[in-house]
């Protein structure tokens, strides 16, 4: 027989701090139902994997063996701590740029600088180029690859780029043209100096090597095109909405779903100097906007174009157009005409930014438990590499993944949208004992899947639990030995730990729910509430930190 439970409702007004300890109103008991929490949303910038502002780097390889040079992992962790967890690294090749063979000591390089990308806990954003641009005017010759040498490059780049996917969450299409951007270019148009007429034979060499970098990525990475038209000539449609990868399409090993797009001029033109280039330009435009919602988009401002490029109007189209990242460096007289306020939100909602609004463990007639979580998508995107989610059950005898029922990749939790998730806890399946729940989107890469840094953290306060890399729900369930599971509620209405931590300015631990840090959901049990206001609360029953778990 499942235990009865007894219940309580306390409102904890005020936080729980070194002035006083949060104040606990009547108890009140319920029949046996459903456990009920509910969540606050939190206020912070965090640092998410594959998402938000980058920091730009770039190395080079010129004829004598010079100019290489390797990332720093200090500067990398520093990046961390400001919240930022990718970079655009930008390899530059000029001296293979007539020369279909690369060194191996230079894609030692290249190998060395993706592992220490991964010490750091930082993604890189990669693109190749042969050269950059000088003085305006930029007169040819330029200085890019003809298409057989890119082709040979991009093979034997393939093996380094396969090996370090788990950090590389996509390819910008590069090596075409000055910065890799598509434009000045020796070898892609038929008239370099006339670098905006583009003929159908371009185009297709153009498309060769949109599809050897397609070819050499894992299935379940992309490339970024720099413009909508690159996209649309590579599988032959046309500038229009419904041409745009659909839900039905997304996330295949597809072109369609592959290519994604980054726009280096963002907000700077009526076109974004070329970006956009239907007739008329809202055809482009209508494109990207459908497109966005399933594959990557990012990119970097460029110049000030008032008002378009000022917030009301950039943040209007950070979201039609679903950012996932944009450059931190640049433009800084764009970005700084955005205000503190709106950097700041920019850095909060560029791709996904999830918050759990509540969730509910119920007993079923089979005995099973069932969990349900609200998820909500306050970001401008989702993730565009697959992000496995799956319910975690902790203990001190070790844990286990429970898979939900549906939705399990968060690539599916779109923005704007709240998603419930649901997982049974079948308890022939699991080992008796208590539990406490949480969910886990790990790195879907094995070199990654373990490490915190890669996993995503909800935006919810006092949830995350950094050394496991989990969001606790704060729930806790027993599965007993005779087949049958419930779901727990604080047991009496004390809070040895908060009074404590009043007393003593430690931060309190939520062990009769298993939140590892201070938080403030409230917690509803069966119609009966406990109200976390800033403060936290506690049993005796302390949960053994993440670090000791098997």
């Amino acid at each position: 027989m499942k235990r009865p439970l007894s219940l309580l409702a306390l409102a904890l007004a005020g936080a729980v701090g070194v002035t006083g300890a949060p104040q606990v109103a009547a108890a009140a008991s319920a029949d046996e139902g459903p456990v009920t929490v509910t969540y606050e949303a939190s206020t912070e910038t965090i640092a998410n994997p594959q998402r938000g502002f980058y920091h730009h780097t770039e190395t080079h390889y010129r004829a004598d063996d010079s100019g290489y040079t390797p990332l720093d992992g200090a500067v990398l962790e520093g990046y961390r701590e400001e919240g930022i967890t990718q970079i655009l690294r930008v390899f530059y090749l000029e001296k293979f740029a007539a020369d279909p063979v690369l060194d191996p000591e230079w894609l030692a390089l290249v190998d060395a600088d993706y592992d220490t990308a991964r010490d750091a806990g930082v993604s890189v954003i990669t693109r190749f180029a042969y050269v950059q641009g000088g003085a305006w005017p930029y007169e040819p010759p330029h200085g890019d690859a003809p298409l057989d040498v890119v082709l040979a490059h991009i093979e034997q780049l393939g093996p380094i780029l396969r090996a370090n996917s788990d950090v590389i969450p996509v390819v910008q299409n590069g090596f075409i043209g000055l910065w890799g951007e598509g434009y000045y270019t020796d070898h892609f148009v038929a008239d370099p100096a006339n670098p905006g007429v583009v003929t159908p034979e371009d185009w297709d060499a153009r498309s060769a090597v949109t599809e050897a970098l397609l070819a050499e990525l894992p299935a379940d990475r992309g490339v970024q095109a720099r413009t909508m038209a690159s996209k649309q000539q590579l599988l032959g449609v046309p500038a229009s909405a419904s041409s745009a990868v659909t839900a039905a399409e997304a996330w295949t090993d597809t072109a369609l779903a592959r290519v994604g797009h980054h726009n280096d001029c963002f907000l700077a033109a009526p076109d974004d100097w070329g970006t956009f280039l239907s007739d008329p330009i809202e055809l482009d435009q209508e494109y990207l906007e459908a497109d966005s919602l399933y594959v990557p988009v990012g990119g970097e401002t460029c110049n000030v174009n008032p008002p378009r490029s000022e917030w009301q109007s950039a943040s209007a189209e950070l979201a039609r157009y679903h950012y996932s990242y944009l450059n931190r460096d640049y433009n800084q007289d764009v970005l700084n005409s955005w205000g503190e306020d709106g950097i700041t939100e920019t850095a909060q909602r560029l791709g996904y930014r999830f918050v759990m609004t509540e969730s509910t463990t119920q007993t079923q007639q089979d005995g099973s438990l069932l969990v349900t979580v609200d998820v909500r998508n306050d970001g401008w995107a989702s993730p565009y590499t697959p992000r496995p989610a799956s319910l975690r059950l902790l203990s001190d005898a070790g844990d286990v993944d429970v898979a939900l029922d549906a939705d399990s990749d968060a690539r599916a939790w779109l923005p704007g949208t709240t998603t419930t998730l649901t997982a049974t806890i079948a308890p022939d399946e699991v080992q008796s004992g208590s539990y406490e729940l949480a969910l886990a989107l790990p790195s879907a890469d094995a070199a990654t899947r373990d490490d915190a840094r890669f996993a995503v953290q909800f935006a919810n306060v006092g949830t995350w639990d950094d050394t496991a890399g989990v969001n606790v729900l704060g729930q806790t369930v027993t599965v007993a030995a005779d087949g049958t599971t419930a779901p727990v509620p604080p047991e009496d209405g004390s809070v040895p730990a908060a009074a404590d931590a009043a007393a003593t300015g430690d931060e309190p631990t939520l062990a009769a729910t298993g939140v590892s840090s201070a938080v403030a959901p409230a917690l509803v049990v069966a119609g009966a509430m406990v109200l976390l206001g800033g403060a936290a609360f506690a049993s005796s029953r302390m949960r053994r930190p993440s670090a000791q778990r098997p």
